[in-house]
């Protein structure tokens, strides 16, 4: 061979295209394992329930006025009679919330989802019901209302398990619907205590919910008032409010928001028929007339999903596999040529091999065990493989052990870019700076254009063929 120097750094460079390829063939099977735990996701939440919103509690009453209007002229004139349908509503003055969330587990084949109970306990007052008083619009008409209602609307109503309603100090039957065109999943109570219009009302709720991924609360009274409690350690605080105060431990999290009818136009919104923001509004709401007009329910709430998945770790170390393996390749290079040594290209595709095949190893074993073994597994069984094979390509147990130590450092450093999402980049330059250092430290003395000659020759001679 005429240039055999450049044809082994082509046919690494073809080694490297090679393992570029199975690098992105286990991201594929990353992505694929992903998306089966959403369809796993799915599938629990169609079976149990999907994330929960809790809308109230909000009075109704439905009114019909009616009325004679006289039409046409002469002999044709004639009285007729006409009546308007009609729905009183009034979100309460002041509304605290207090809930507790207990995680619960589901499990599909492998793949494990976050189910929890809520137990929450709504306490709502209305300062007075002027709202509910209702106002005609015609002279000499008749107004007659039904008897108030309190209803209140959830996400999923299969989530609901257990439900009292207290209204002024009396016990009321829960009944289901909320009879709102807009949000109907949910239950209602007809208010049976008579109350004067100038008179405050006081109401409380008690609410066992079942529900998957999150948990969401719309801020309708005046003033809002909500503290969530739960043994979940990771909580995703979302919506259009952060909690004012949250304390956050390894056995889970307590949070508070305070909010008022200043803030957040949740209660108008709610009044209007408008749709949860984020969320697909109900077929029912689709038609009703003033839901075209809304705007969006404004929540609070909090996101029971594992922050940092063994998937998402999984992919995040593959990006960084093709960087892993060029180290390494740099590393067995400057052996062979400080050594003097001759390392094939099928070494080199054997050594990448056993790099790409971590990754893959490392996906597999998190979806049954927690990562950090997982990594420790897949990282000490490469280390080991690695060593032994460095042992005889390079020259020795010392360089061999040698080799694996600096694999050892490899994947620690690896694992630290992983757990450290938000000093990935300066961890990563820092890294990639120390290498180079190492390298040029190490090569600071190497006469490069003696050495390619040499190495060049001693190709040649190994070849069987003069130096010319």
């Amino acid at each position: 061979m005429r240039f055999p120097l450049l044809a082994k750094t082509a046919a690494i460079g073809g080694v490297l295209l090679a393992l570029m390829f199975a690098l992105q063939s286990v991201t594929g099977i990353v992505a694929e394992r992903e998306g089966r735990l959403r369809e796993a996701e799915r599938g629990v939440a169609d079976s149990l329930a999907t994330q929960q919103v809790l809308l109230g509690p909000v009075l109704r009453r439905a009114c019909v006025e009616r009325w004679t209007s006289l039409q046409g002229e002469g002999k044709e004139r004639k009285a007729l009679e006409q009546r308007r349908e009609f729905t009183l509503a009034a979100t309460p003055a002041s509304l605290d919330v207090a809930a507790r969330a207990v995680i619960e587990p589901r499990h599909r084949g492998i793949f494990r989802v976050n189910g929890y109970t809520v137990h929450a306990t709504l306490r709502a007052r209305w300062a007075n019901l002027a709202a509910l008083q209702p106002q005609p619009e015609h002279a000499g008409s008749a107004t007659a209302c039904e008897v108030p209602e309190l209803f209140v609307a959830v996400g999923d109503a299969r989530g609901i398990r257990n439900v009292g309603i207290s209204v002024a100090g009396h016990a009321l039957a829960p009944l289901p619907g909320t009879g709102h065109a807009s949000h109907p999943r949910g239950f209602h109570a007809v208010i049976g205590v008579a109350q004067e219009a100038g008179q405050p009302l006081d109401a409380d709720v008690t609410l066992d919910l079942a529900g998957t991924g999150a948990l969401s609360f719309a801020p309708v009274g005046d003033a809002t008032t909500a503290s969530l409690s739960s043994d979940w350690p990771h909580p995703s605080f979302a919506g259009r409010f952060l909690p004012d105060e949250r304390t956050v431990t390894d056995t889970g999290f307590n949070a508070t928001w305070r909010l008022s009818a200043l803030a957040t136009s949740a209660a108008r919104e709610l009044l209007n028929g408008g749709p949860v923001c984020g969320l697909e509004p109900d077929a029912p709401a689709a038609a009703s007339p003033n839901a075209r007009h809304a705007a969006c329910i404004e929540t609070f709430g909090v996101g029971f999903i594992d922050p940092v998945s063994g998937y998402v770790l999984s992919d995040r170390a593959t990006k960084y596999g093709l960087l892993f393996i060029a180290l390494t390749f740099v590393g067995v290079g400057l052996v062979e040529v400080l050594k003097r040594l001759r390392v094939h290209p099928v070494q080199y595709l054997l050594v990448g091999s056993a790099l790409a095949l971590f990754f893959l190893l490392l996906v597999s074993l998190t979806e049954h065990i927690a990562f950090a073994a997982a990594y420790l597994c897949a990282a000490s069984a490469c280390t080991l493989l690695l060593t032994f094979y460095a042992s005889f390509v390079l020259g020795g147990a010392r360089t061999g052990v040698a080799f694996g130590a600096a694999m050892s450092a490899l994947y620690g450093a690896l694992y630290l870019l992983l757990q450290l999402e938000q000093s990935a980049l300066v961890l990563g330059a820092v890294l990639l700076f120390v290498v180079l250092a190492a390298v040029m430290v190490t090569t600071r003395r190497v006469d490069w254009y003696t050495l390619i000659e040499r190495l060049r020759r001693d190709a040649v001679l190994a070849a069987g063929k003069p130096t010319q």
